[in-house]
């Protein structure tokens, strides 16, 4: 799977198209620090006018609302950008792994299941490590740029349960995010899910292979074919109840997640020390900082497809060897 960086072939894209999108995401991070001092600005603004009339002029608003348009169409393109380039650069990931496996096909079609794991999860193997790996590294940059705006904008404001300590609000979202995390990773282990998203696939790839032999073999019943779905129902039934387990403590952390914030400003808020601009700020940066900190959170049914695909891939790949091996052990 990971051949892709150590082929020489593979050299410009692995590593230069690596840095492309590190300094891009960066670039897109950057951005938001900026939009992120915007909201603080605007809000202020808002209250200002809102205190006494004509105390800004339009023609301040509307500039106001072009420096936004502006930062966001800067954040939109290079977005765009991004996404294209990181496309073409895990397809090119995907191309080195499939080229490999052609090259050892002959040993790799002796193995149950060997057409999917060469076309159905090479495809998901990629697609998934876009959106798990890009957001991995967006989370990281986002937790270096956000984390010293929280504690500049925390210093000398009351925080619920910490006081008036300047480090309470980047300790109330560590503490917050990483109970969340804890408890769905431990939600996950409990009901197996990895294990249920393998056993799903391993039917499905057994019942489309029946489903294949009986286009040229009228010998395979209905009732054969009927008895294999049944296995397909059951462990897709199994798989529905589990994830309905998981998805009831995911959703409802993630719905007290929205007000977690407002429970820290609290004391902060009642008191009157923030202004509107600033507890815009407090918010959206600690925002920031506490999504990132729930990657593994948010990501967590994401990862467990992942964790299936790739246990799927390597047992493939270990079979492979292990055929290649009795091949030498006969000559």
């Amino acid at each position: 799977m990971f051949k892709f960086f150590k082929d020489p072939k593979w050299f410009i894209w692995a590593y230069i198209g690596s840095a492309i999108i590190l300094s891009s995401i960066w670039v897109q991070v950057q951005i938001d620090v900026k939009i992120n001092e915007w909201f603080g600005e605007f809000y202020d603004m808002i209250q200002e006018a809102l205190s006494a009339p004509n105390a800004i002029t339009i023609e301040e608003y509307w500039a106001s609302l072009l420096s936004f348009i502006t930062l966001a169409g800067m954040y939109v393109a290079v977005a765009v950008l991004v996404s294209y380039f990181t496309n073409h650069f895990l397809f090119r990931w995907r191309t080195s792994m499939v080229e490999w496996y052609h090259s050892v096909y002959d040993k790799a079609r002796k193995i149950e299941g060997a057409s999917q794991r060469v076309q159905e999860d090479t495809i998901k193997f990629s697609r998934i490590m876009e959106s798990l790996g890009t957001s991995l590294i967006e989370a990281l940059m986002i937790l270096v740029e956000f984390m010293p705006i929280l504690f500049g904008l925390s210093i000398g404001i009351p925080i619920f349960f910490f006081g008036e300590w300047e480090y309470g609000l980047v300790v109330g979202a560590l503490l917050w995010s990483i109970g969340g995390t804890l408890f769905l990773v431990g939600l996950g282990l409990i009901l197996r899910l990895v294990g249920i998203e393998y056993d799903l696939q391993k039917q499905e790839a057994a019942y489309r292979k029946l489903l294949v032999i009986a286009e040229d073999d009228e010998t395979v019943r209905p009732k054969t074919l009927e008895e294999l779905f049944n296995d397909v129902r059951q462990i897709h039934f199994l798989s529905y109840i589990r994830y309905l387990y998981f998805d009831i403590g995911r959703i409802a952390f993630l719905q007290a997640n929205v007000l977690s914030a407002y429970v820290f400003l609290a004391p902060a808020i009642v008191a009157g020390v923030v202004t509107l601009g600033v507890m815009q700020q407090i918010i959206r940066a600690f925002g920031r900082v506490e999504g990132s900190m729930q990657y593994l959170l948010k990501a967590w049914p994401t990862i467990i497809e992942l964790a299936s695909v790739y246990k799927r891939l390597r047992e493939f790949e270990s079979k492979i060897e292990q055929v290649g091996m009795e091949e030498t052990s006969k000559i």
